[in-house]
């Protein structure tokens, strides 16, 4: 018997991939809510029994949707990087890639809400069986890109180390805030020209609180 597309992931021993891109594509078209066993075995053509060999439960699977959905935020922001030129001002490079980061993210989140929910969901039955908090977040591909970046400004000179520990909480927490604003919000029915205008002013002021923050680090008053 010719075995179906449907059938190939498993019989070429890719079921649990084959899972992860399942459950992705339900998130993309119903958010975290959408993503369960009975499911996403189904769009991967085979039996939720089958599914079971991979993943102990429904939170196990949606914890795999949920790194899968991160990592594809993460690429949409490193396709917004442009490789700087070779005499390029390490600082001028370290807030460009910054203002990309927080563009990419937002895009992100307006272009695939399903995902960028189900990227922030919460995938665990009690917290107290998560790990560390430092570890989940180390965890996660754009916060690692942001932290990254923001190394790179204390390296430039552009943000004074004394300001650096937990200084992913500010930017992180504006362009989150935005994007459900975008996606959820009142700002959710913004043409698409007012929408980018909201987008570069957010990042603007992230980044003037950044490196004000850090003068007044280094100039007390």
């Amino acid at each position: 018997m010719t075995s179906t597309a449907r059938d190939r992931p498993y019989h070429h021993g890719d079921l649990r991939n084959a899972l992860v891109r399942a459950a992705a594509a339900l998130a993309e078209k119903g958010g975290p809510e959408a993503v369960t066993i009975r499911a996403a075995a189904r769009e991967a053509g085979v039996t939720p029994t089958a599914t079971y060999r991979h993943f102990d439960n429904q939170l196990d699977l949606l914890h795999a949707a949920k790194v899968e959905a991160n990592d594809r935020m993460a690429a949409v922001i490193l396709d917004l990087l442009e490789e700087p030129p070779a005499d390029a001002d390490p600082a001028e490079v370290a807030i460009a890639r910054l203002r990309a980061a927080g563009r990419g993210y937002v895009q992100f989140a307006v272009g695939q809400p399903g995902l960028f929910k189900t990227a922030f969901c919460r995938a665990s039955a009690d917290d107290e069986d998560l790990p560390p908090l430092e570890e989940r977040l180390a965890g996660s591909a754009p916060y690692a890109f942001l932290s990254s970046v923001l190394d790179d400004m204390v390296a430039a000179g552009r943000l004074d180390p004394a300001y650096r520990p937990g200084a992913e909480t500010g930017p992180w927490a504006a362009v989150h805030g935005l994007s459900m604003l975008l996606i959820d919000g009142p700002y959710r029915t913004l043409p698409a020209p007012q929408r980018e205008e909201l987008i570069d002013k957010t990042l603007d002021l992230v980044l003037h609180g950044l490196l004000a923050a850090s003068d007044a680090v280094r100039s007390p008053s």
